[in-house]
């Protein structure tokens, strides 16, 4: 008898106990597997159905929105829109919002990743100190330090303008950034800096060239997390940004313009500046979802 054979005749003559407890096993695995479907599509259900209802209200009639508001559009009502931008200054807040995301984002992203790659990749005392400073960052509610922060962007002359939130969206952003990027970057390979620090390459060009290039996952997920944390940002603008209304950004002007349309009964400009500001946030997670995948599972892989 081959030993095929008698691996079949083996398989084959499993005693019932055995045959029993795989049957059961399968089925606890399809349970599994139905419930954990079912809650995604259910989650999946309760975050995008109460987005396609904003934008289909966006291209309604006040009347068709108090009269019929699950019901679909009679018309696609672009005036809404256009209502919106102009009218309402949705326009003009987005340019706002776009010029301070733009540049808390480009500082974040460059302090970050460069403290994140010492704390990873250098060994110098107090290392492990500084380190759980920034990391200690996370722990305090951006509500803990309103107070203070008014006073002392207040007195550096900032308090109103874009540099002084600029800084602030920076400052509260970079012990996450810090925290995960230095797990990332401790999963980077070391040959490979060694081999360019072997060719001549120094400490510079090496983090710019070599390694931010290998990072490229880790910083496009950090930098994803941190676009929405800054252009979904209330309070902060809300206390530092008081006064001239042209400097405000997006979620300001939103709220103002949900307290006046809400009592000139423009709801449905209401629903079209809620999908202007909706649109960007959607528009990046969809051409950066596979990165940000790649970069939320690779920092665990070592």
């Amino acid at each position: 008898m081959t030993t095929l054979d008698r691996h079949t005749t083996t398989e084959t003559e499993k005693p019932g106990a055995a045959r029993g407890a795989d049957r059961r096993l399968r089925r606890e695995l399809g349970v599994a597997n139905l419930f954990s479907h079912g809650f995604l599509l259910l989650w999946a259900a309760l975050t995008a159905l109460p987005l396609l209802w904003m934008f289909l209200s966006s291209f309604k009639s006040d009347g068709e929105i108090l009269s019929d508001p699950w019901g679909l559009p009679g018309a696609l009502r672009f005036e809404n829109w256009s209502r919106a931008w102009t009218e309402a200054h949705i326009g003009r807040y987005f340019l706002n919002s776009g010029i301070v995301v733009a540049g808390s984002l480009t500082l974040t992203m460059l302090l970050g990743a460069t403290a994140a790659y010492v704390f990873a990749r250098y060994e110098f005392r107090g290392r492990q100190v500084v380190y759980y400073l920034f990391v200690g960052g996370m722990m305090f509610p951006v509500f803990l330090a309103l107070v203070p922060l008014f006073f002392v962007v207040r007195n550096a002359g900032l308090f109103g303008s874009w540099t002084g939130l600029i800084l602030v969206y920076a400052a509260y952003s970079l012990p996450f950034t810090v925290f995960f990027l230095t797990a990332f970057f401790r999963t980077l390979p070391t040959s490979i800096a060694e081999a360019a620090l072997i060719d001549g390459c120094g400490h510079f060009r090496l983090f710019f060239r070599v390694m931010l290039p290998m990072a490229r996952p880790g910083l496009i997920s950090v930098a994803l997390f941190n676009f929405l944390n800054h252009w979904n940002q209330f309070i902060l603008p809300q206390v530092l940004m008081q006064g001239d209304d042209s400097k405000w950004v997006l979620a300001q002007g939103l709220t103002a313009l949900a307290v006046s349309q809400g009592y000139q009964g423009d709801f449905s400009g209401l629903f079209a500046g809620l999908t202007i500001a909706t649109l960007p946030v959607l528009a990046v997670y969809v051409a950066f979802q596979r990165q940000i995948q790649t970069g939320l599972t690779a920092g665990q892989l070592k």
